[in-house]
């Protein structure tokens, strides 16, 4: 079976990570799962964006988490994603990067709490951050517990990754999704966006709080609800996951 065009989407979700400046040097990475073919392919390991091709993107099996394919060594980030596939069957695409407002956050170990109608569209609620990892965590298996912890807290907390398409890893940084992995950069750039907005509307009235629920409502269920209105109707079938 061919994964040219699997291949192709994420080289060009990773060359659109740095396009819009969500990551510098090789910070930064997107994969896409192909769930029917047992696959997900992901960004090459310390890569530069210019120079990556569609063929120097590897494929990792789904079922252990091992490449599959291709000459170059995957993500170091490989087992986050993976065990985000696997803990959550609607994700189609996910994004690491550390852009600046979303990683001080992270770094603050702070939700980012919803402060106005631009953060509603795309996120309903706060943008969550995790525990801190441990230090046997950390030791053992970093990446994969990094997955672990992510899942924990949307289950622990009954979060939906559907309505909130984003993360923050306490002290490490954002990781976001979608229905395929432009989405999922698509969504990196609008938590990269809430992120500094939130941090200059604190610095200019520390007290303020989130928005009311009813507005709230209003503006996410309107782009994702049963009745939503917003944009053009999406042809049968088309992804909506994520916002």
């Amino acid at each position: 079976m061919s994964h040219e065009a699997v291949k192709e989407r994420v080289c060009a979700a990773n060359k659109e990570i740095n396009r819009v400046q969500l990551a510098i040097l090789t910070w930064g990475n997107a994969s896409e799962v192909d769930r029917e073919a047992g696959v997900f392919a992901i960004k090459p390991s310390g890569v530069d964006y210019d120079d990556m091709t569609p063929a120097d993107i590897p494929l990792v099996s789904l079922e252990t988490g091992e490449p599959v394919e291709g000459k170059m060594n995957p993500s170091s980030d490989t087992a986050t994603h993976w065990h985000l596939y696997r803990a959550f069957p609607d994700m189609g695409g996910i994004v690491h990067t550390h852009s600046p407002y979303a990683t001080a956050w992270a770094q603050a170990q702070r939700d980012i709490p919803c402060l106005g109608t631009t953060h509603a569209d795309t996120f309903y609620g706060s943008v969550p951050c995790t525990r801190a990892l441990t230090q046997v965590e950390i030791e053992a298996a970093y990446e994969l517990n990094t997955g672990k912890v992510i899942e924990a807290h949307f289950k622990r907390n009954g979060l939906k990754p559907g309505e909130l398409p984003g993360v923050l890893v306490s002290s490490h940084a954002p990781f976001t999704w979608g229905a395929n992995a432009m989405k999922a950069v698509v969504n990196g750039r609008i938590l990269e966006a809430i992120a500094k907005m939130a941090a200059t509307t604190l610095a200019l009235s520390p007290d303020m709080g989130p928005v009311d629920p009813f507005l709230l409502d209003k503006h996410y269920l309107r782009k994702h609800g049963t009745n939503a209105y917003y944009g053009q109707k999406q042809k049968e079938g088309a992804p909506g996951f994520g916002g």
